[in-house]
């Protein structure tokens, strides 16, 4: 069987130069690329990921960190990361941390113990400076947080704008009386969709009334839970908004075991776009969270920083859209 070091003989160029050849990299040139891959067919040579990793010193693989690995939003980050790196021909190494500080520390510690290249991390528990000291030892991207240190490897959805569309969805429709089932506050992306939904109430000269308000865990049994505890509350009121399309999800499921007609009785608006989100009845009006897109921007900025693919374009921060289905009655 061939190795890469009798293309690189057969060639007439360094094992580097093979290496870029076979990791599609753009600075060798069209002449010295032909060269190695008439060597590599003529030897009949196949690369594979340990010969590419002893050209290179890269073992061609990114470790990516999730908090957990059911629920929309993550995979479709992790979607995202995946397709964007085969394309690239990298290799994924996925771990979870379940929002835990020791947990995603352990795990991190994992990633780089497997010698990956780089880092994509969705952290909830470790600290700020925690992260800036592995971004200065490995190349690290953040999804879904942003740190000022690192703010050019963060990736982040503009929270806060997505919590105010939903809310704004509700009060165009003539709805005045709205209540809110949250995600955990400690968690960044969730409180800052709460902030959105009190600066939509506040523009419209609306009262934010802590009567009408929930705290779940992003979950459905949550959303469930939220609706019944807000029902028993003194304060009447015509639509919810949710934190994330689950919680939404199961704030229906309790409304129609009570008896009520959606969206007549009650509109509600979720967040994330999941891919139920559109199967529900009604179809579920909610705010598009761009999780693909995040997470093939993410892969973006290691392709460039770390594989030197410098024809990418990079976008830090994303902008949600609100999708408008049939979950919202107007109040006549």
């Amino acid at each position: 069987m061939a190795t890469i070091y009798e293309v690189s003989e057969l060639a007439g160029v360094s094992l580097a130069t093979v290496s870029r050849v076979m990791n599609n990299n753009a600075k060798v040139s069209d002449k010295t690329r032909t060269k190695v891959l008439q060597a590599m067919d003529k030897l009949g040579y196949k690369p594979n990921s340990i010969a590419q990793s002893l050209a290179s010193n890269r073992t061609n693989s990114v470790g990516v960190l999730v908090s957990e690995l059911h629920g929309g939003f993550f995979g479709f980050i992790m979607d995202g990361i995946e397709n964007e790196l085969r394309i690239a021909n990298k290799h994924i190494i996925i771990t979870t941390g379940h929002s835990d500080e020791a947990q995603e520390k352990s795990a991190i510690d994992f990633l780089i113990s497997r010698k990956c290249d780089a880092l994509i991390l969705l952290t909830d528990s470790v600290d700020d400076d925690y992260l800036i000291s592995i971004s200065k030892t490995i190349p690290t991207v953040l999804v879904n947080r942003k740190i000022n240190g690192i703010a050019n490897n963060c990736i982040s959805l503009n929270n806060e704008q997505g919590g105010y569309l939903a809310t704004k969805a509700l009060i165009e429709k003539g709805h005045e009386d709205i209540a809110y089932i949250a995600g955990p506050d400690w968690k960044v992306d969730s409180h800052d969709r709460l902030l959105g939904h009190k600066k939509a109430l506040t523009e419209h000269n609306l009262a934010y009334k802590t009567e009408l308000f929930f705290q779940g865990d992003f979950n459905e049994d949550s959303g469930f839970d939220g609706f019944n505890q807000l029902k028993t509350a003194a304060t009447k009121f015509t639509a919810i908004a949710c934190g994330n399309d689950e919680m939404a999800s199961g704030a229906m499921k309790a409304a129609r075991k009570q008896g009520l007609d959606l969206p007549k009785d009650l509109s509600i608006v979720g967040f994330d776009n999941n891919m139920f989100a559109s199967y529900l009845y009604p179809e579920l009006t909610t705010v598009d969270n761009s999780a693909y897109f995040m997470g093939k921007m993410a892969t973006d900025i290691i392709l460039k920083s770390v594989y030197k693919q410098d024809d990418i374009t990079i976008q830090n921060v994303f902008e949600p859209k609100l999708v408008q289905r049939n979950s919202i009655a107007s109040i006549s």
